[in-house]
């Protein structure tokens, strides 16, 4: 069970990081910002997509995201638990 506590955190970090990374403007090409921003978007888009797909779209505003870390927390609080 603390493998997959550990994974359930790091992924919801990775999402934290994608979230933050949306508040700029994209990075230079060729930088290494540009390399992890591929490397963040290359790991949530997979559970994000299908969610999206099936979320209706409420403007600027990406449901499915909140959806995805809503779920991921609520794993993280029955599983992990002590």
């Amino acid at each position: 069970m603390g493998i997959v506590c550990a994974l359930v955190l790091a992924y919801l970090a990775i999402m934290a990081i994608r979230a933050v990374m949306s508040w700029f403007p994209p990075p230079r090409h060729g930088s290494l910002a540009t390399q992890i921003q591929h490397i963040v978007v290359d790991l949530t888009e997979p559970v994000l997509a299908p969610v999206r797909r099936l979320m209706p779209q409420a403007g600027p505003i990406d449901l499915s995201f909140m959806l995805v870390m809503f779920l991921l927390i609520i794993v993280l609080r029955v599983v992990c638990q002590p």
